[in-house]
C-alpha cells in the first residue's frame, strides 16, 4: 500500500514547482476539469437554455437591443457575450459555455493574485486549487449563465483595490479598473452586482482613512465608463418601449425580493452552502476562526468581512437559490486554505506536539479524527458504489463510478496518517496529507465530466433531434410551438433551428405544418395528424392536408 501511494509524489513535485510557475500549474490543474466530457453536450434547463435561446435570437436577428418584441427584464451583457461567441465559433453548446469557462479560468488566476496579497504564495496557490475542485463552482464554470462572469468582475475589482494600496504611484489606474469592473458588473448581472458592492462597503468605508479609495475620482470615472454600455442599451430600448424599459428592470428586482422560491427560507444557505462546498466549507469555518482570532492588519475586512456581509445579504434576500451564493466560494477557498494549512502544520508537528504549535493541544487530534472519519466515509462510498454499480441502471452506474473514485481516494488520508505516525514512514509528510484532500475531489470531478454529468444534462432531447428523419425536418421546415413551456420547452426552443409562430391552439396551425405540442394537448387533438416522435412528454407532429 505504501508503494502504491508513491503516485502522490509527482503531484506534490508539481505543487513545489508551482512556486516558480504558479499560473501554469494552476492551468494544468484546472483545464482538464473544464474540458473533460463524454463527447456529447446538451444544455441544462432552465436558466442555461434561456440564455442560450435569447442570445441566439439576438445573433440571428441582428437586433442586439430587444429582439423579442417586448421590453426585457434583464440587462443584455450575458446575451452579448454568448452572441459574440456564436459569431466567432458558431451556434453550439460549447459556444454557450465558453464565456463562463474563460472567466472561470481568469477567476482562478485572480484568486491566486488576491491570495498572494492577503496571505502568501503557498496559501494563494492552495486556495486557487481548492476553488477549482468545489463542485458548484466548477459546474457553473461549465454552464452558459452570467454568474461566473460577474464574479470575475468582482474579483478583478477587489484585486484592483488591493493593487491601488500596494502601488500608490499607479492608484489612479487601479482605481479606474476597479470602478470599471463594478460598472460592467451591472451590464452582466443587473442589480445583483450591488450585493458584492455592499459586501465591500465595510472595507471601503471603515478603512477609508488608510486607503482613500472613496475620494479617488478615477474610481467613479471607471464606474461611469462601465455603465456606458448599459445606459446605451437603456436609451435605445427606451426609444422603443418608453419608460417600461427601466421600470421592467426595477419590477423584476422587486419581484425577486418579495417572494421565496421553492420554500427556501432564511436558513437555506446555512445547509446548502456546506453541502455544495463539502468538505471545504468546514475547513473555511476553521480558517474563519483562525482569521478572526488573528486579524490581518490591513485586509481583515476583505478576507472575513466580505463573505460574512455577503452571506447575511443573501440570507435576507427573499429569493434564495444555490447559484446566488457562488460569490462566496472564492472566499470559502481562501479561508479553507488557511484552515487546511494550519491542520497540515499540526499533522507535521505530531499528534501530541513534538514541537509546540500556536494552537491549543486539544485541537492537535483533529487531523487524526479527520483522517479516520474521511476514511470511514470513503469505505461507505465504496460499498454503496459497488451495490449501485451491480444493481443500478446505466444512469445510476455513472454516479456510482464517481462515488467509487471519491471513496477510494479518501482512503488515502488514513493510509498516509497511519504510515507516518504508526509505521514511522516519515516520507509521508504533511504535503501528502494535503494531497489526500485535493486529489480525490479532482479525480471525482474529472470522472463526472468524462461521464457527461457536468455537460450532458438532457441527452434524450439531443438524441431525439439528431435522428436523421427528425433532423431533416427541423432543418428544412418552420416548426410551430403550441403553448410549449416549462424546462423542456426552453430546450426545444434552442434546439429547433427554424422557428414558426407561437400559437395558442392547434386550430391556428396551417395545413401540412409541423409543430411541437405537449402531451396534454395531444390528448385533445382532433385534427388529422401524424406523430413524428415524442420526447419528454412533448410531441413533434405534422398536420395532414385539410379536404
Amino acid at each position: 500500500m505504501i508503494y502504491k501511494l508513491h503516485f502522490l509524489q509527482p503531484v506534490w513535485r508539481q505543487i513545489r514547482l508551482s512556486a516558480v510557475f504558479p499560473h501554469i500549474s494552476l492551468l494544468v490543474w484546472l483545464l482538464p476539469l473544464l474540458l473533460f466530457n463524454s463527447g456529447d453536450n446538451s444544455l441544462m434547463a432552465h436558466d442555461e437554455g434561456l440564455y442560450a435561446r435569447r442570445s441566439r435570437v439576438m445573433f440571428e436577428s441582428g437586433d442586439w437591443i430587444a429582439p423579442w418584441g417586448t421590453v426585457h427584464h434583464k440587462t443584455p451583457g450575458p446575451y452579448w457575450l454568448i452572441g459574440i461567441s456564436y459569431q466567432l465559433f458558431g451556434i453550439s453548446e460549447t459556444s454557450v459555455r465558453l464565456p463562463s469557462m474563460i472567466t472561470g479560468i481568469l477567476s482562478i488566476l485572480l484568486i491566486y493574485e488576491i491570495g498572494k496579497i492577503l496571505l502568501n504564495k503557498k496559501l494563494a496557490w492552495l486556495a486557487a486549487a481548492i476553488l477549482s475542485v468545489q463542485f458548484l463552482w466548477l459546474q457553473y464554470c461549465r454552464l452558459g449563465t452570467p454568474d461566473v462572469p460577474m464574479i470575475f468582475l468582482v474579483l478583478l475589482a477587489i484585486l484592483s483595490f488591493l493593487k491601488a494600496e500596494l502601488y500608490p504611484k499607479y492608484r489612479y489606474f487601479w482605481s479606474f479598473i476597479a470602478g470599471l469592473s463594478l460598472g460592467l458588473g451591472f451590464l452582466v448581472r443587473s442589480f445583483m452586482i450591488f450585493l458584492p458592492i455592499m459586501a465591500l462597503s465595510p472595507y471601503l468605508i471603515w478603512e477609508h482613512r488608510r486607503h482613500r479609495h472613496l475620494i479617488n475620482p478615477t474610481l467613479y470615472l471607471g464606474f461611469v465608463v462601465g455603465l456606458i454600455p448599459t445606459f446605451g442599451w437603456l436609451w435605445l430600448s427606451w426609444l422603443r418601449y418608453g419608460n417600461d424599459s427601466y421600470q421592467e428592470l426595477l419590477r423584476f428586482v422587486f419581484q425577486l425580493g418579495s417572494s421565496e422560491r421553492g420554500g427556501n427560507g432564511v436558513i437555506f444557505y446555512f445547509w446548502n452552502v456546506p453541502v455544495k462546498a463539502f468538505p471545504w466549507f468546514f475547513f473555511s469555518l476553521f480558517g474563519l476562526i483562525l482569521a478572526w482570532r488573528r486579524p490581518l492588519p490591513r485586509y481583515h475586512l476583505i478576507l472575513v468581512g466580505f463573505p460574512l456581509v455577503l452571506f447575511a445579504e443573501l440570507s435576507l434576500f427573499s429569493t434564495r437559490l444555490s447559484h446566488y451564493s457562488l460569490c462566496l466560494y472564492p472566499f470559502i477557498a481562501l479561508l479553507a486554505a488557511v484552515g487546511l494549512d494550519c491542520l497540515g502544520r499540526i499533522y507535521r508537528d505530531g499528534e501530541m506536539g513534538e514541537r509546540k504549535t500556536l494552537i491549543n493541544h486539544h485541537f492537535r487530534k483533529i487531523p487524526r479524527y479527520l483522517s479516520y472519519g474521511l476514511g470511514l466515509l470513503g469505505i461507505l462510498l465504496v460499498l454503496g458504489g459497488i451495490v449501485a454499480f451491480v444493481w443500478g441502471d446505466v444512469d445510476i452506474r455513472k454516479y456510482a463510478t464517481v462515488g467509487l473514485i471519491m471513496g477510494l481516494g479518501w482512503l488515502i488520508l488514513p493510509v498516509v496518517w497511519i504510515s507516518h505516525h504508526h509505521f514511522q514512514q516519515k516520507f509521508f509528510t504533511a504535503r501528502y496529507w494535503l494531497a489526500g484532500w485535493l486529489i480525490p475531489c479532482w479525480l471525482a470531478l474529472a470522472a463526472a465530466g468524462s461521464l457527461g454529468l457536468l455537460g450532458d444534462y438532457n441527452p434524450d432531447i439531443k438524441t431525439f433531434i439528431q435522428q436523421p428523419a427528425i433532423a431533416s425536418i427541423l432543418q428544412t421546415h418552420p416548426i410551430y410551438f403550441v403553448q410549449v413551456g416549462g424546462k423542456t420547452g426552453v430546450l426545444l426552443n434552442f434546439y429547433t433551428p427554424v422557428h414558426g409562430e407561437q400559437v395558442e391552439s392547434i386550430s391556428e396551425l396551417p395545413a401540412s405544418s409541423y409543430a411541437w405540442i405537449s402531451a396534454n394537448q395531444a390528448g385533445e387533438l382532433t385534427t388529422s395528424h401524424r406523430v413524428l416522435g415524442t420526447v419528454q412528454q412533448h410531441q413533434l407532429i405534422q398536420l395532414e392536408e385539410r379536404e
